[in-house]
């Protein structure tokens, strides 16, 4: 096998060694850039203030899960405090007709869309297959299988454009998901079919215990050119470039101009999920130096510079995440198990012989159990 060697680092282009797209720095202060702010001439404080309420509800319902799962409640739960950013822009940036095709982490991103918080609560209590309607919401069921969701949402995209539909779809996966074949399967596709499809990746630095460095020595968003998907590196816990990013994409991806594929560049300031222990495999140091980078506080830093009331801001938002979270707790104290039963009212459309079969051996089986769950 002949040997191929990458370029070092003093041979790549300076242009290539620019972090990321940004426009709100960790301090909160705006800077110009031409790349994404043509794509944000509407928002003004009013409609900063709102993302801003946003990011809040989103952690306190990432916040009530975690501690729901703690006290079991819950059987799992993916945590995303840090990453409230990437998913509350790049939500904003979506119209009412398109499709959001989420990993397992996109609580925040399903929140925004409509869909009920005891809907998210559910599906991690086990208490359900499904926890809300996909057409409703314009949101599908969340996927587990790491990348898997990636060739669902470019076969959705591609039979949108068929049928003539001006409607955007959007992907969620993280970091690790780039090195699973099927992430890379739907990027050819994509491609070739100029499918109207937006690759949002966020690079939380962590696929479980292993580093984002450890599978690739160069910006994730890197890869997707080679597949000729152009991409876009922003700052993910800038929600304004976030935002920005995420329209430029949408809008290309509706009028016909093909996929893009987001790095959203944040980090997972929790473990993967509630089953993990983070300590194991990362330092403190790095954990507080993110902290420093936290996408809530940079937008309140923002506002109060521009003269904003941050106190009355806090206190609106906070009161109203409060009552989401005291909503889904009380909710939960009266949810009615649907039993294993209901798994198959749920897979067909019809009713037919094989399906009949199943259902009556599942309740052979399990009235073979007290209540206790003793046989």
């Amino acid at each position: 096998m002949t040997q191929v060697d990458l370029p070092a680092e003093a041979d790549i282009p300076q242009s290539e060694h620019r972090e990321y797209l940004q426009v709100l720095d960790a301090q909160g202060v705006r800077s110009a850039e031409p790349e994404l702010d043509p794509w944000l001439e509407d928002v003004d404080d009013d409609a900063l203030s709102q993302l801003y309420r946003d990011m809040v509800l989103i952690r306190r319902l990432d916040t009530e899960a975690t501690h729901l799962q703690r006290q079991g409640q819950l059987a799992l739960w993916p945590p995303l405090l840090g990453q409230e950013a990437a998913q509350a822009g790049s939500a904003a940036a979506l119209r009412e007709d398109d499709f959001v095709f989420p990993s397992y982490r996109e609580n925040g991103v399903a929140l925004l869309r409509g869909v009920d918080a005891l809907g998210l609560i559910r599906l991690w209590r086990g208490s359900t297959f499904s926890g809300w309607d996909p057409k409703a919401h314009k949101v599908a069921a969340q996927q587990i299988i790491i990348g898997a969701q990636a060739l669902h949402a470019t076969g959705y995209a591609m039979g949108a454009a068929m049928d003539g539909d001006k409607s955007a779809t959007i992907v969620y996966f993280g970091d690790g998901a780039t090195s699973q074949g099927d992430v890379n399967e739907a990027m050819v596709f994509a491609a070739t079919y100029k499918a109207p499809v937006v690759f949002f990746c966020q690079n939380n630095h962590w696929a479980i215990s292993e580093p984002v460095t450890l599978q690739s020595p160069r910006h994730l968003a890197d890869r997707p050119w080679g597949f000729g998907v152009p991409s876009l590196r922003v700052d993910g816990n800038d929600v304004l470039a976030v935002l920005a990013a995420t329209r430029r994409a949408v809008e290309r991806a509706a009028n016909g101009g093909g996929p893009t594929f987001i790095e959203a560049v944040t980090y997972r300031m929790g473990p993967h999920t509630t089953a993990d222990d983070p300590t194991r495999y990362r330092s403190d140091e790095e954990v507080e130096s993110w902290k420093a980078k936290d996408p809530i506080d940079r937008v309140a830093a923002h506002l109060r510079a521009n003269g904003v009331d941050m106190d009355a801001l806090e206190a609106e938002a906070t009161k109203e995440a409060d009552a989401l979270a005291a909503d889904v707790r009380a909710a939960l104290e009266v949810l009615e198990e649907a039993g294993p039963d209901a798994l198959f009212t749920e897979v067909y459309a019809e009713p037919h012989q094989e399906l009949a079969r199943q259902r009556r051996e599942s309740a052979l089986y399990h009235a073979m159990f007290d209540e206790e769950g003793q046989a």
